[in-house]
């Protein structure tokens, strides 16, 4: 019997099979893989990619969905499920306890809380080998964006400065139950290499591009007067009547490295 997908949840339930086959076909998942999926729901994704890779670790919030989880899962593969919220999972500690480098993580995240997904999953980017997640079409388009594109803001730059972003397919709403009011995409992160990232303080970076993006309108002299004056902005030879929205991902560190003057 299939579950009835609860509105507190942000639960839309994939069923379309060729939209199934298209993700699992994009993680191409290989037996020594160590798979993480985020919000297995009925099992859509879930099956497929642990008949292919053999065992697979679920997250899952809903306890109502984990028996049917477990019982559909025999015969198939080892499932192992923890109950939990993903915003509370160490993914790093996961890892580790796994004896695994890296972790490969997919799923259809819950719309209203995707973004906080993905700043969660950028911390523990070191033990992640790449993620596949569907997503609202929207907020893939923020994730890829480049400088002067009106959706370009602070999601794009602080994941682009953590990951290769690949938006790779539209899905639309009718592959979902119920079906969803906005389109969706999925999109693949790769973390970048340790030496491709920056050496900028990471918090450092994260408190200038959220001051930045705050007030769009306003240029960077005064969107960031509380962190950085003017002399200091040009110290990272951007200019200070510039907005946020012109400036790459690595002007954002360059800014982040200035040396405040006493």
């Amino acid at each position: 019997m299939s579950a009835r997908p609860k509105k507190s949840f942000g639960q839309h339930f994939l069923h379309e099979r060729r939209y199934i086959e298209r993700i699992v076909s994009a993680i191409s998942p290989r037996p020594d893989d160590f798979l993480v999926e985020i919000g297995p729901g009925e099992g859509a994704l879930t099956f497929p990619l642990l008949a292919a890779a053999g065992k697979l670790t679920a997250i899952e919030l809903d306890t109502d969905l984990i028996p049917n989880l477990q019982a559909n899962a025999e015969g198939i593969g080892e499932l192992s499920i923890v109950h939990a919220d993903v915003l509370k999972v160490d993914f790093t500690a996961l890892a580790e306890r796994q004896g695994v480098a890296r972790l490969r993580i997919a799923g259809n995240l819950p719309y209203y809380i995707s973004s906080p997904i993905l700043f969660h999953c950028v911390e523990h980017a070191a033990a992640i080998g790449d993620m596949h997640f569907m997503l609202q079409k929207e907020v893939v388009d923020r994730m890829a964006a480049e400088p002067g594109s009106k959706v370009y803001g602070r999601l794009s730059v602080m994941l682009q400065l953590a990951c290769r972003v690949e938006p790779l397919f539209n899905v639309p709403p009718g592959a979902f139950r119920p079906p969803p009011k906005v389109d969706s995409a999925v999109v693949r992160l790769i973390p970048l290499a340790p030496e491709a990232r920056h050496d900028a303080d990471p918090d450092r970076v994260h408190q200038i591009v959220k001051a930045a993006f705050a007030q769009r309108r306003k240029t960077l002299g005064n969107a960031l007067r509380q962190h950085l004056d003017a002399d200091a902005i040009r110290r990272a030879d951007i200019d200070p009547k510039a907005r946020a929205e012109t400036l790459s991902p690595e002007d954002f560190v360059r800014l982040a490295k200035i040396e405040i003057a006493p």
